[in-house]
């Protein structure tokens, strides 16, 4: 056989292999004269596979059917790190923090998951096990705890719509109010330098102890409001906090805890009952310091303890601190200085500020969050209640704590079961 005859013979043998159904190759030596066949596309026509999007990066090779044709590889749509700026009442649920494998008490995140899947922004397996979306909250808020600006980061779809698919799947008092793109590694966090929370509470726990434990009608003075502002003062600075929470011992490290500032802002009136909101911000809480925290500085105001009582509780003695109630604390705001600093003005990502949001994190706590803590006061007396046993509290120091030998396991370390 001669060379033109073997060329033109391995040319239909050529030709037919690569007629098979989506098998495109070329090759330029024995394609010479003839038109190649059109290359592949750079991206396939994009399918849904089953009726869901395929997380995994990356394509898989077609896949041959019995019937010749090629079954088309689905569409994989992008995942990426975004945050989400939440507002939520925390009345009626357990906290912020899913419980893992218990449905018994219904959480924030139970609501969020639920939603997320929904929307078509995460699969269900996700959904089942969340760190399969890398998902961290900024703080776990307790029980009956709201949050004004909770920020969580994890991998989603950036599908269109998003938030607004999000928050159709929600119920109306939790809401997502931003979403930024943030670096691939970002952890809420372990990002957060501080976080603020207020407390709101009745006026009328400020009044002396010879009064009415619920008198609506008094109102709070400017000199008792300079006396707790005074005292709420003395909380700024690093200090051991081990009496604040029941989960440290003195000698532990972690007890000892950096806030930044502390004070009462001027009252107002809200349904013929005046309130008042104190604010505080740190780096981190442990459990139950906040209220831990109020609960002292009221006691003392009240008369039922005197001001020493503040230096001793820093001290290695075990003091009796009373925890105020868990309603008026609210999640303000989640703090990411370092991280703004670093990214934030990089051309790519956004800085976590949130000053876009700010007046729907303002129309969400007069909407949602203020009436549920003045009419959840005023039905349940949650505060009157608590006010009523602070006469049984003995405020002098008793015997020196053991240390942490004695204490129950300490949560995570920069995390707080109803503050952060």
């Amino acid at each position: 056989m001669g060379v033109s005859s073997l060329r033109a013979a391995l040319l239909r043998a050529w030709e037919r292999w690569t007629a098979r159904p989506g098998l495109h190759i070329r090759c330029p030596s024995l394609m010479a004269g003839k038109e190649a066949p059109p290359a592949p596309a750079a991206h396939p026509p994009h399918r849904k596979a089953g009726g869901s999007w395929v997380w995994e990066e990356g394509q898989n090779p077609p896949k041959r059917l019995r019937s010749g044709e090629v079954d088309e590889p689905p569409r994989k749509l992008p995942k990426r790190k975004i945050v989400l700026l939440m507002a939520y009442s925390g009345k009626g649920y357990h906290g912020m923090q899913r419980n893992s494998g218990s449905s018994k008490f219904k959480t924030i995140e139970d609501d969020l998951v639920s939603a997320l899947v929904r929307a078509g922004c995460i699969p269900e397996s996700h959904g089942e096990d969340m760190r399969k979306m890398s998902f961290q909250r900024c703080a776990r808020t307790d029980k009956g705890v709201s949050a004004a600006g909770q920020v969580v980061s994890l991998k989603v779809w950036l599908i269109e719509d998003l938030l607004d698919k999000i928050n159709s799947h929600l119920p109306s008092h939790i809401r997502i109010l931003g979403l930024r793109r943030v670096t691939g590694g970002f952890n809420s966090k372990n990002k957060c330098d501080a976080r603020t929370y207020f407390y709101m509470l009745p006026t009328f726990a400020f009044a002396h102890k010879d009064r009415d434990v619920q008198d609506e009608t008094y109102r709070l003075s400017a000199e008792t409001l300079q006396q707790v502002n005074r005292l709420l003062a003395c909380y700024k600075g690093t200090h051991n906090f081990h009496n604040f929470t029941s989960q440290k011992g003195p000698h532990e490290p972690s007890a000892r805890r950096y806030v930044l500032e502390m004070y009462c802002e001027p009252p107002f009136e809200r349904e013929g009952l005046e309130f008042a909101v104190i604010k505080v911000k740190g780096q981190s809480f442990m459990m139950h310091q906040i209220r831990k925290m109020v609960g002292l500085v009221v006691a003392i105001v009240k008369g039922y303890a005197p001001e020493s009582v503040l230096a001793c509780s820093w001290g290695e003695a075990k003091v009796d601190v009373p925890k105020a109630p868990g309603l008026g604390l609210v999640l303000e705001r989640v703090h990411f200085e370092t991280y703004n600093q670093r990214f934030g003005g990089d051309g790519l990502h956004e800085p976590l500020d949130w000053v876009q949001e700010e007046a729907k994190v303002v129309a969400f706590k007069e909407q949602h969050i203020y009436p549920s803590i003045v009419s959840t006061e005023r039905h349940e007396r949650s505060m009157a209640q608590w006010l009523s046993t602070l006469h049984i509290h003995n405020f002098s120091t008793t015997s020196l704590t053991t240390g942490s030998g004695s204490q129950a396991p300490s949560p995570v370390d920069g995390s707080d079961g109803d503050a952060d």
